[in-house]
């Protein structure tokens, strides 16, 4: 430990290590399998990372103490006397049988039982997430560039530049000089990038912890049961930067022990408020603007809002997305739809079929619907699937042989007073974002028309494929389904007026 400390705005340094007794970095590391960790203590033991990631090894004895005893001896895990040894026995693990609770207490109380480094931290928690890839809920942010006032203007305000194609560029280690700078003096944090080899993005950890310091004494300060408080306080936020794609996704900030739901909350703030800082130069600002698309699924985010050409081909339009055909809705010629060709296929077939019944001709006008409707996308096995799709509607209640509801009976109008006076704060935050200086209440409706308040909400492994099935068996219709149930407008929450959907605080479209 350094004997001098000085509180600095210096985040924390890679080698800084946690005591491999501490709880929470044993819960961390038991959670990966056993062949992920055999690949990690590789990975670990590799000549690039061994500045962070030095094993414990056996001393060095002088020739004339061979007849003393070895103070290792007793040990379960007796300590190897070098780099090339250990990465011998690591290598033959591997093709040997056991538990990972045997790896798992080799690595903590043998080979690296002088703690881990929050760089082998970093490194298990990614190794988890190639492992569970939808352990993580990510929102969608969009960057944009500001329009910078003129001085021949004598407005002032700063306003989204909707028609510029800027985008920022990004350098790993300017970034982090930048966003430290915005980090508040009393929390340090530790920066880990890692890319992913199922994904086309480059992820970022960003390791919290509440302290002036950038030494030891950060992780100082025992509890009751021998745990550094400081570390069980700490938390944990994963940003991802798509290539090619002015977008980023976030996760909420997750704790490695208990944490209120305001510190977690402010955390999230602080990093979408500091990364657009970070990402700004002089005479280039940006901003970052919240879109409606929360998902865990970091496929079916590159799809909806990422380099791709599905990022507005969703639902039927799909057929324009897909890159082996290099379909264009502006060609000359329309292309021959899908089921078409299947179709001729089978007028030339010699064979003659048999009339189909009149549930066959349903079955099969409903798959061809949905097939229309959805054409490529929400299919089951396609690895894209949205876990929830939630919707406010705003409509008003359609006319009764030209007599509206609260026109037949007075008791209609006071049960919509009361209605109203019951509204609830989320749909209260979904109207006042739909705006930006357009008018919400009303919004040309005849106010005085009961708009009862109804919230649809879709949830599974893969809401659009559910949808589609739907469509396939019959019970929903797919002809008079709107747009958005196919998920052509990219959101997971939104309200719907006018029989449209716009995106809660802002959707981009």
């Amino acid at each position: 430990m350094s004997r001098i400390s000085i509180a600095t705005k210096s985040r924390l340094p890679s080698s800084l290590r946690v005591e491999s007794s501490n709880t929470a970095v044993v819960k961390t590391i038991s959670r990966l399998s056993r062949e992920a960790l055999i690949l990690l203590a590789l990975d670990w033991l590799n000549e690039q990372s061994l500045a962070f990631t030095a094993p414990y090894l056996a001393p060095p004895r002088a020739d004339d103490d061979d007849d003393s005893p070895q103070d290792d001896s007793a040990d379960l895990y007796p300590p190897c006397k070098s780099i090339e040894e250990l990465h011998e026995l690591y290598t033959d693990l591997q093709e040997q049988k056991g538990s990972r609770r045997d790896v798992v207490s080799r690595i903590l109380e043998g080979d690296w039982r002088h703690g881990l480094t929050l760089y082998q931290l970093a490194m298990i928690d990614f190794a988890y997430l190639d492992e569970h890839p939808t352990s993580q809920k990510w929102t969608t942010y969009k960057i944009q560039p500001l329009n910078l006032p003129s001085k021949n203007t004598e407005d002032d305000v700063v306003k989204v530049d909707e028609q510029s194609l800027n985008l920022p560029r990004f350098h790993p280690s300017t970034f982090l000089q930048s966003l430290q700078e915005q980090v508040l003096p009393d929390v340090k944090a530790h920066y880990h990038f890692s890319r992913p080899k199922s994904f086309p993005l480059l992820l970022l950890r960003i390791f919290a912890i509440e302290s002036p310091y950038n030494t030891e004494l950060a992780l100082s300060g025992l509890n009751a049961s021998g745990n550094t408080t400081n570390f069980s306080s700490s938390r944990t936020i994963y940003l991802a930067f798509p290539d090619g794609s002015p977008v980023l996704y976030i996760t909420r900030a997750q704790a490695t022990g208990p944490i209120s739901h305001g510190e977690s909350k402010s955390l999230h703030s602080l990093i979408a408020n500091g990364v657009p800082q970070a990402l700004s130069r002089p005479r280039e600002r940006y901003t970052l603007k919240p879109t409606s698309l929360v998902s865990r699924n970091l496929e079916a985010l590159l799809d909806k809002r990422g380099p791709g050409r599905s990022n507005a081909a969703g639902g039927g339009w799909s057929i324009y997305a897909n890159e082996k055909d290099k379909k264009s809705p502006l060609d000359s010629v329309l292309p021959t739809p899908p089921l078409s060709r299947e179709s001729s296929h089978a007028d030339a077939a010699p064979k003659r079929q048999r009339p189909l019944s009149q549930p066959e001709r349903a079955a099969k006008r409903a798959k061809t619907i949905a097939k229309a409707r959805f054409g490529q996308s929400g299919v089951v096995t396609d690895g894209k699937g949205i876990e929830k799709l939630e919707i406010v509607m705003q409509d008003p209640y359609p006319a009764i042989d030209g007599l509206f509801v609260q026109d037949s009976e007075d008791e209609d109008d006071r049960a919509t007073r009361h209605t109203e006076r019951r509204r609830s704060k989320m749909d209260k935050a979904l109207r006042q974002a739909l705006g930006d200086g357009e008018v919400v209440e009303g919004d040309g409706q005849d106010s005085s028309r009961w708009s009862p308040i109804i919230r649809i909400s879709f949830q599974g492994s893969h809401v659009f494929a559910g949808i589609r099935q739907l469509i396939e068996a019959g019970i929903v219709d797919g002809e008079r389904m709107p747009g958005w149930m196919t998920g052509e407008d990219g959101v997971t929450i939104g309200v719907v007026r006018h029989g449209l959907i716009r995106g809660h605080k802002g959707s981009g479209l």
